[in-house]
């Protein structure tokens, strides 16, 4: 599901392409949309410029959800069991490396958190 901030953020990059000069057929291609929503997103009239408390208040909710999200998806993988499941060894390696490639940008995020609020993680 999209949420109303992409779909926001989405017709800002398509007004920014289009008063760049790209067709509308080049702006699908380069965002992976189709010629119809670029001309839907086109003709919506443009949002207002957000307060900067209500562009805040956006933030602080997409980071809370990216955070929900990023702990349902490591309690799916805990379910799912990967390292128990019989695979071949190119999928095995694949899904080590995307594991651990993960887990490492999420210690990265981690340990900016902890630099920035060092209260909050003692």
């Amino acid at each position: 599901m999209t949420t109303p901030t992409a779909v926001a953020e989405r017709r800002a990059r398509v007004r920014q392409l289009a008063q760049g000069g790209a067709s509308n057929r080049q702006i699908a291609a380069q965002l992976g949309i189709c010629k119809d929503t670029v001309r839907r997103d086109l003709a919506q009239p443009e949002a207002p410029a957000l307060s900067g408390s209500e562009l805040r208040a956006r933030k602080l909710a997409r980071a809370e959800e990216a955070v929900r999200q990023a702990s349902a998806a490591v309690r799916d993988v805990i379910g799912a069991r990967p390292a128990y499941q019989i695979t071949d060894d190119e999928t095995a390696r694949r899904w080590c490396g995307a594991l651990r490639a993960a887990a490492d940008e999420l210690a990265a995020q981690a340990d900016a958190f902890a630099e920035y609020y060092p209260c909050a993680t003692a």
